[in-house]
């Protein structure tokens, strides 16, 4: 599978190109400033692109089987996120090309309420609440989108740097708890949910979930 990762030099992107390599895929790791230091693999082809440039975005999808949309906007930029989500879905509309996108979890449905979200919860950081709802709107801005095959991944709510294990739960449309109401999953887990999805489509333009 030829696959076009955006935001590659991220948490996430990074465990996403380092998954598909060792699947034996080829990946094309998109920077946006290709003078930043980084630590992608050396199999991985790198491109300069943005993901706000829908341009950037049909020239980088060209002949591809899969754009990853992994972009995260640094603290204060959050805007910037719902900039990119219009760029993917503007630059790869008409196109066969699926895409795949890794969001927030925010917008889960916290298990054993009457609809509230993860975002609503009371011990939900505040520090969070900016991402949270760039995250929501982007989720907002698929959901909208009826041309392109789209699919959007929502992580558990603790999402950190850990050990590959390749084993995680699925869901749709609410947190994924365990058995003590602890909600996570590590990065490079998320990444092999990302690539099995991929690899064998489940979800076509609706948005699932992953944890432990």
């Amino acid at each position: 599978m030829r696959i076009t990762v955006f935001g590659a030099t991220g948490n996430v992107g990074s465990r996403v190109v380092t998954e598909a390599l060792a699947r034996g895929h080829q990946v094309t790791a998109v920077l946006r400033d290709p003078s930043r230091p980084h630590r992608l693999p050396a199999a991985a082809a790198l491109a300069v692109g943005d993901a706000r440039n829908p341009e950037d975005v049909a020239r980088l999808a060209a002949g591809q089987d899969l754009v990853v949309a992994a972009t995260r906007p640094a603290p204060g930029q959050e805007a910037e996120l719902a900039a990119a989500t219009r760029g993917l879905l503007a630059g790869l509309a008409g196109t066969d090309v699926r895409l795949l996108a890794v969001g927030g979890a925010g917008s889960l449905a916290l298990p054993g309420t009457d609809g509230a979200t993860v975002i609503d919860g009371p011990d939900f950081p505040a520090d969070w609440l900016p991402i949270a709802l760039a995250c929501n709107e982007q989720l907002d801005l698929y959901r909208a989108d009826g041309g392109v095959d789209w699919t959007y991944l929502s992580p558990a709510a603790v999402l950190e740097p850990g050990e590959r294990t390749g084993r995680y739960r699925l869901g749709r449309d609410e947190l994924l708890v365990d058995a003590d109401g602890a909600s996570a999953i590590s990065m490079e887990d998320l990444a092999v949910a990302l690539l099995d999805e991929a690899e064998q489509p489940a979800h076509r333009r609706v948005r699932f979930t992953a944890a432990y």
